[in-house]
């Protein structure tokens, strides 16, 4: 039953996105989906709860990953645009291959779409044995090349380290 409740617990809010709408009549239908959708996934198998990212360590480590990816979305997208609007900048786009110290298929998953937000880079393989990333990047990262994680998708992991374990 608490597989149920979980999984509906995770339907409701997407039901609420999607839809967009307040009636009661929307609200209660997302309700009814949200508990077929539940009974219907619960045999797969556990599934995270959503009320443990209230306790008060998980809820600031999702605060401080929500507020770090918003960051870096807005430069990469400031970046790109400045890009846009001066030809002249040159483009150095490319593949870029990256140790991940993430070794959970959360870990993984969480890393691969959050660094797919930030407009700069795209996940494009994941090499669970070598525990590497593969990227198709706009501008490949010219800091530190030695350690290219280090401006794509290692701050991210460091963010999502506490929150999916390893």
């Amino acid at each position: 039953m608490r597989r149920v409740v979980a999984l509906a617990a995770w339907a409701y809010p997407v039901w609420l996105l999607l839809t967009w709408t307040l009636s009661l009549e929307q609200l209660l239908t997302g309700l009814v989906v949200a508990l077929a959708l539940g009974l219907a996934f619960a045999p797969l198998g556990e599934v995270a709860r959503p009320w443990r990212l209230l306790a008060p360590r998980r809820l600031l480590a999702v605060a401080r990953l929500i507020g770090a990816t918003l960051v870096r979305i807005v430069v990469a997208n400031v970046d790109l645009a400045g890009r846009i609007w001066s030809p002249g900048l040159p483009l150095r786009s490319g593949m870029l291959v990256v140790p991940t110290t993430q070794r959970t298929d959360g870990g993984l998953a969480a890393t691969g779409l959050i660094t797919s937000l930030i407009v700069g880079n795209q996940i494009v393989d994941v090499d669970r044995a070598r525990h590497q990333l593969q990227y198709h990047a706009v501008e490949l990262p010219h800091g530190n090349r030695q350690h290219p994680e280090d401006d794509v998708n290692a701050p991210i992991e460091r963010l999502i380290a506490p929150l999916v374990g390893r």
